[in-house]
C-alpha cells in the first residue's frame, strides 16, 4: 500500500486573518529559487521585489516583511505571488520557512519579532 504525502498548504501556515482584502498583497519574488509555502520574505529596498529574509545584509531583505501563502517557482524569472504583509493575523511557527542564514534560535526569534511588529503573530499552537 503506497503512502500519499501532501506538501504543506496555506492552511498549514495561516491560522487566522481578520480580512484577506487588508492583510494580503500580490508581490514580485526575485528570480533564482523556488519559494516554499510559509517562506518568510524581506523586501529589497532598491527594487521592491521580495526574497527570503536573511539574518544580515543591507539590501532591506534582512527585515521580515511578509509570509508567502502559496509555493511559487521563481527559479528562472521573477514571479508574482500572494503574501500576507500585515495583520491582524496568526501564523504557525512550525510552518514558517527561513533563509539558510537564519540558523539559530536568536535569529529565528528576531524574525518572529519582526513579523509581530507587522501584526503577523507566530504561534506554537495555532
Amino acid at each position: 500500500m503506497s503512502v500519499l504525502t501532501q506538501p504543506p498548504t496555506m492552511g498549514d501556515v495561516l491560522k487566522y486573518e481578520l480580512n484577506p482584502n487588508f492583510t494580503r498583497e500580490t508581490v514580485t519574488l526575485l528570480a533564482g529559487t523556488s519559494y516554499p509555502v510559509g517562506a518568510v520574505l524581506g523586501r529589497i529596498t532598491a527594487s521592491g521585489k521580495m526574497k527570503l529574509s536573511t539574518s544580515a545584509g543591507s539590501d532591506g531583505a534582512q527585515n521580515a516583511a511578509a509570509v508567502l501563502l502559496y509555493a511559487t517557482d521563481a527559479t528562472n524569472t521573477d514571479a508574482e505571488a500572494v503574501v500576507i504583509t500585515r495583520g491582524p493575523a496568526i501564523v504557525s511557527k512550525a510552518a514558517l520557512v527561513f533563509d539558510a542564514s537564519v540558523d539559530d534560535a536568536a535569529k529565528t526569534a528576531a524574525k518572529y519579532t519582526q513579523l509581530t511588529a507587522l501584526g503577523i503573530i507566530p504561534r506554537d499552537a495555532a
